[in-house]
């Protein structure tokens, strides 16, 4: 059975390995949270609201970013809450709807 001197040391070499600093969470700044958050909660709102055999049409000119970057944010923010969506585009617009779930 160790005595509390012996562990007391091998925690404080622990963390006297540790290479970078801490921080706490909530100081954390939220980077990915921002930037294509806003379009992204725009589109899934829409989304949601797309009556069976329609699709979104939104202007490439409306995007804050490219149509590739959003579509990525959108897939995972789609995948994260278990939505089926496909999307198409051609020179002037990015084309969104739901499809059924794959089986």
């Amino acid at each position: 059975m160790a005595n509390n001197s012996e562990t007391s040391t091998s925690q404080e070499t622990e963390i006297d390995l540790v290479s970078f600093p801490a921080i706490l969470q909530n100081d954390v700044p939220k980077g990915r949270d921002g930037k294509h958050k806003r379009i992204v909660t725009r589109l899934l709102s829409d989304i949601e609201r797309l009556k069976p055999g329609t699709a979104l049409k939104v202007p490439l000119s409306a995007l804050p970013d490219s149509k590739e970057n959003i579509r990525s944010a959108l897939n995972r923010a789609t995948r994260l809450r278990g939505m089926d969506v496909a999307t198409s585009s051609d020179a002037e617009f990015l084309y969104i709807w739901t499809t059924e779930p794959k089986s």
